[in-house]
């Protein structure tokens, strides 16, 4: 094997497939990224079995082959090398990398013959979403994934087409996160999508109207990016049935600046950092929200200008949670709707029916 490319380009693929490449396995082959030389392209391959990631950058190949380096160690090499043509020859139990008048020999002590085989997918049923779109979606809903694996299916992503509608729903069993957008597609389908796999997909995408074409099996799902090519298991179960979650009736409801809301409960929650329940609590009046905390460093009170369409209401909340959904939110104007004070809160917009929030409150010792 023996081949020259620009370092910048190969920094940039191992990094692409180095968001695949396991960290923990006790699998050594699964620490490395497998580079392939052929027909003046390089190849690169990251996986943990789960995910994988494949990428491909031109190079001028003077000698087809292949080779399995250590993810870490080699990308860090690659890094610090200067900016120029960088030329790596395989020559028989070492790899020779040269750039300027810097020179690394590596052992290439592991076994391509090991590295596993990526799942075989047929793309003839592809749809099509604009990157930016699906990554702005990723964005708007992963924070409300299930960091605990006791159950497994919520630590992902509900990926559901109905017709042109795409929506992207998480929920942790204390929040809920919807996403919707319209898109050209004829199918229907359902499956949920690893939240590592979306948030690694997320730092690929691009911030362009590029479009990027995915591809659904029965257990993976193939996004295709042209040159990057990622792949995902599926996980397996039944997804909770959301819309039955999300309440279609309220008792109260206010309008308030998002900024305004989101500062107010920043400056609460300082006080609520005491405890593990970030409690902070809603008085809410005919014209004004009061928000207040209390621990043992003190008190805290907030009050904001709101309009308010029915009862007043007195309610708590875990501030982490709904600082989560504001800061995600590009509305200046928001509305949050209740039913009850032990019931959830949902946080959507009048205008754009493209988001939907629902927060779990905490429930009081005097609370019905």
């Amino acid at each position: 094997m023996k081949f020259r490319c620009e370092k910048n380009k190969l920094a940039e693929a191992i990094s692409v497939v180095q968001k695949a490449v396991s960290t923990k396995s006790p699998m050594e082959i699964l620490h490395s990224i497998l580079i392939t030389a052929k027909e003046n392209q390089l190849t690169l391959v990251g996986t943990d079995i789960d995910l994988s990631i494949e990428t491909k950058i031109d190079a001028i190949v003077e000698e087809d082959g292949i080779i399995a380096v250590d993810s870490k160690f080699f990308g860090e090499i690659v890094r610090k090398l200067p900016n120029s043509s960088i030329k790596i020859e395989k020559k028989d139990k070492n790899i020779n990398i040269k750039c300027e008048k810097t020179e690394f020999t590596l052992l290439a002590n592991l076994n391509v013959d090991e590295f596993p085989t990526l799942p075989d997918i047929n793309e003839n049923l592809v749809f099509t979403v604009n990157q930016k779109l699906l990554k702005n979606m990723i964005k708007g809903s992963i924070f409300a994934i299930a960091q605990d694996e006791t159950r497994p299916i919520l630590t992902g992503i509900l990926f559901e087409i109905e017709g042109n509608t795409l929506n992207l729903v998480a929920l942790d069993g204390y929040r809920l996160a919807f996403r919707s957008e319209f898109i050209e597609n004829e199918n229907s389908l359902t499956a949920v999508i690893p939240g590592k796999t979306l948030s690694e997909m997320s730092k690929i995408l691009s911030d362009e109207e590029d479009n990027v074409n995915i591809t659904f099996t029965q257990n993976h799902i193939l996004f295709n990016l042209g040159d990057t090519k990622i792949i995902s298991r599926l996980l397996e179960g039944e997804f909770i049935k959301y819309n039955s979650i999300i309440p279609k009736e309220y008792n109260s409801k206010i309008t308030v600046k998002r900024t305004e809301l989101l500062e107010c409960i920043e400056r609460a929650s300082l006080m609520a950092k005491d405890g593990n329940t970030n409690l902070i609590k809603f008085d809410i009046n005919d014209e004004n929200i009061v928000i207040t905390s209390n621990s043992q460093l003190g008190m805290v009170r907030e009050e904001l200008n709101i309009i308010l369409q029915g009862e007043g209401l007195q309610i708590a909340f875990n501030s982490k949670y709904l600082i989560d959904v504001l800061k995600i939110i590009d509305e200046n104007e928001i509305s949050l709707e209740f039913s009850s004070s032990v019931s959830p809160c949902l946080i959507k917009n009048n205008e754009n029916t493209k988001f939907t929030y629902l927060v779990l409150p905490v429930r009081l010792l005097n609370s019905n």
